[in-house]
């Protein structure tokens, strides 16, 4: 049965990812009209061609989110071939981790570009036609990292961390018009990334969180999808915790 929300247009940076790809799929299914964001055409190319084997028509626009005119022409695109965007999802990150004391110039940039610039550079460019229809949902997909630090990861914590002070700000400028911003943070996920570490690595990962278990796409997925719908629209500035106990405060 689909929902109230049926054909709300969602966009998600960083669709091709694992977390992306599990949020497109349940997103679709919950009866909205999915367009997710991609950088590598090849990657892009080999994404659509396993969602169409699975049922799943989603459209994918290619777009630098790190770059503020490549996001806008992203969005300008995907709204005059599918329509005014309803809802943001902000996924695209990477990490370049490394101490601080040996850490480059550019993996320092590169990071905090694509984490928390993109958060900038997309919703910037969104937020007008929201604010104009009277309804918006916004979500930065953080990380229980950008909460508690790791070492090796400056860049990337910061990053983390920055995304949900422009949650918690954005969220006070916006709640008037009917759009709510939230942050989520995953701790370890099984994602294909994480599933690729070494087998006594991925073994300390998991003795660090309570339940014992890395947390599925599908688990980020139900909650991404949560916050998108018109049923949430009391939650705002909000940061939800999913990492099954790792990171309690």
């Amino acid at each position: 049965m689909e929902k109230s929300n049926n054909k709300r247009t969602v966009l998600i940076t960083g669709a091709t990812g694992g977390l992306g790809t599990a949020m497109c799929k349940e997103l679709h299914k919950d009866g909205y009209r999915v367009v997710g964001n991609y950088h590598t055409k090849e990657k892009a190319d080999k994404w659509m061609e396993m969602m169409k084997g699975e049922g799943f028509d989603i459209k994918l626009f290619y777009g630098d989110v790190s770059d503020f005119e490549s996001a806008g022409e992203m969005i300008k695109n995907i709204e005059q071939e599918v329509g005014t965007i309803d809802t943001l999802v902000n996924n695209a990150g990477i990490t370049r981790d490394g101490r601080l004391a040996k850490m480059k110039k550019e993996d320092w940039y590169d990071v905090v570009n694509t984490n928390l610039n993109s958060v900038f550079n997309c919703t910037r460019q969104v937020v007008d036609g929201m604010i104009e229809r009277n309804f918006g949902r916004i979500i930065n997909i953080s990380s229980v990292n950008g909460q508690r630090g790791q070492f090796g990861q400056t860049n990337y914590s910061a990053a983390k961390a920055g995304m949900h002070g422009f949650t918690k700000s954005l969220a006070m400028e916006v709640a008037k018009y009917g759009i709510t911003v939230n942050t989520i943070s995953p701790g370890y996920i099984a994602t294909d990334m994480v599933m690729a570490v070494p087998e006594k690595v991925l073994t300390q990962i998991i003795a660090q969180v309570p339940m014992g278990r890395l947390g599925g796409t599908h688990e980020v997925a139900h909650l991404v999808s949560f916050l998108a719908s018109e049923e949430t629209s009391f939650i705002t500035g909000a940061n939800y915790s999913i990492n099954g106990g790792q990171h309690v405060y």
